[in-house]
């Protein structure tokens, strides 16, 4: 589902402006089939005002500290989620997640899937569907549209129990975490 991003700015002379009213498309990795990351906006560093109302740079889908990402996930059903496209070529999948995705994989814990430590907080309203957020030690909450989730830098992994997509809005903030490094 692509998202209508409405962005404001200023003029030259510091009037509020409307800047830009589109659709954004989501990224659909190969790797995650029925996964959608629409990333709507994000920068690097601190933004300043008065501004042109251009998406300030940034390079990885995690910011880096005083950097922050606005976006949408979708999570497919549990058994999409464990569906595999028949035969996937796996260099160019882990490619195809890079580009789209640049950095998210090298969070992930290869040897339990899903699971994943960031060095960032962050913000999440569930908008659709039910997800399960679990913790490294087995805790799980299952969480309903309208519920919110304030992420401090945990090990977790999500899961959509139920039948239909669920889609979750993230605001996200880079943070220090002692025990997350950054290549």
């Amino acid at each position: 589902m692509d998202v209508r991003r409405v962005v404001t700015g200023h003029d030259a002379s510091g009037k509020s402006v409307f800047v830009s009213d589109e659709k954004v498309a989501p990224r659909v990795p190969v790797l995650l089939p029925g996964s959608e990351f629409t990333l709507l906006w994000g920068g690097d560093t601190t933004p300043q005002f008065p501004d042109d109302g251009s998406m300030p740079s940034w390079h990885t889908y995690f910011p880096p500290i005083g950097g922050f990402r606005f976006s949408m996930f979708t999570l497919p059903p549990g058994a999409a989620a464990a569906s595999e496209p028949e035969e996937i070529d796996a260099e160019a999948a882990l490619a195809d997640a890079e580009e789209k995705l640049p950095g998210l994989l090298a969070y992930m814990d290869p040897s339990d899937a899903g699971m994943h430590t960031t060095d960032t907080i962050d913000f999440e309203v569930v908008l659709e569907g039910t997800v399960i957020l679990e913790l490294d030690d087995g805790a799980e909450v299952t969480l309903h549209p309208g519920d919110t989730v304030v992420q401090n830098g945990t090990r977790h992994r999500w899961r959509n129990p139920g039948d239909v997509p669920a889609r979750l809005a993230l605001f996200v903030v880079g943070a220090e975490h002692a025990n997350v490094t950054r290549d």
